[in-house]
């Protein structure tokens, strides 16, 4: 089979290798569609794992074959792939802090090497334990491919909208309207709640309003805090989203998160930046910080259902596909977005 491997930092070969060999209690995809994820990019570009690896973990396609002891499942079945299931017996798992169990973290989906999520090839084994307790996802017939495959970037985005429990009524600030953030918005007003969206690209401002946001700003328009204020009688929002890894989003976070309200750390900083902060700020505002890292085992019918009932459009945010052979040229459009660059999907 054809897959993607990553063979040292920006370093992606696409080469022949074997499709992965089954145990008895696994089954094999054909995977038809597979997002493009930041993390994915990070891992990509930056000396983070040893290679080789074949990365892609947003995966949906059909099952190709099953192992002998595996039961519930058939070839020609449609799925969508979680590459993550935690043992659910840890100290992590027991307090429902998924996703810092080392199961979770170290035994995924694999196309070959070390398991890395392996999307970004033709076929993907998913381990049995992962078969076993909810990884793989049916797909409705009404339901295609391309929209299946949100299905874990959605449970990644509700995990995080849950732990800051949001809720009808309130407003929150979404910094950053790329994909992401652009799902951030749609799943806010799902909630009840209003978004608030900043960006530094016109187009993707214009896009957040589109898909739902109450407002959108210029993320450098010197007003924004009084704007933001103005549009919440005077208290500021009740959380923000931090969708950006950026050191100015986080400030004008601060001053536009009311009293008693929430910021929660979405995106990924890079590991040398180091953000200073009058710890007085936090105590006497009572500004409650938090993070929120990939998906989280108890929302994955939730985060099914929202996506196959459509109660969010997950369409809109698709703007380019790619075989899988020009993974890199994706990568590079990802790293240097035009104006209408959100979702990139890659096709194997």
């Amino acid at each position: 089979m054809k897959a993607q491997v990553f063979r040292g930092v920006n370093q992606l070969s696409y080469e022949e290798i074997p499709v992965p060999t089954l145990e008895p209690d696994e089954v094999l995809v054909q995977v038809r569609v597979v997002g493009l994820c930041q993390s994915d990019i990070k891992k990509i570009r930056y000396p983070l794992y040893e290679p080789p690896r074949i990365f892609g973990h947003e995966t949906a396609g059909t099952i190709a074959a099953v192992g002998s002891q595996v039961q519930g499942w058939q070839v020609g079945q449609r799925v969508a792939v979680m590459h993550h299931i935690p043992c659910m017996r840890c100290a992590y798992c027991l307090n429902d802090n998924f996703s810092m169990c080392s199961v979770y973290k170290n035994i995924s989906t694999t196309a070959g090497f070390n398991p890395s999520g392996g999307g970004f090839a033709e076929y993907v084994k998913v381990p049995g334990h992962i078969v076993q307790n909810g990884g793989l996802i049916a797909i409705p017939d009404n339901i295609s491919f391309e929209e299946a495959s949100f299905v874990e970037p959605t449970n990644c985005c509700l995990k995080a909208v849950k732990k800051a429990q949001i809720a009808p009524g309130q407003t929150v600030l979404v910094t950053g309207a790329g994909p992401i953030g652009l799902m951030f918005v749609m799943l806010v007003k799902y909630f009840g709640a209003k978004a608030i969206a900043t960006d530094l690209l016109p187009s993707r401002i214009d896009k957040a309003l589109n898909v739902g946001a109450e407002a959108a700003f210029d993320a450098r328009d010197p007003d924004i805090s009084a704007k933001i204020h103005a549009l919440t009688d005077g208290l500021g929002v009740d959380v923000t989203l931090l969708a950006v890894p950026s050191e100015k989003a986080f400030f004008q976070a601060l001053d536009c998160t009311r009293k008693g309200g929430k910021i929660l750390f979405f995106a990924e900083f890079p590991d040398e930046l180091e953000i200073p902060i009058n710890p007085n700020i936090l105590y006497r505002r009572e500004i409650d910080l938090m993070g929120s890292y990939s998906s989280s085992y108890r929302l994955q019918n939730l985060s099914a259902d929202i996506v196959f009932n459509r109660r969010i459009d997950v369409q809109a945010l698709i703007s380019d596909r790619y075989p899988l052979k020009d993974l890199s040229a994706a990568v590079d459009q990802a790293i240097a977005p035009t104006p209408e660059t959100y979702k990139i999907l890659i096709y194997p």
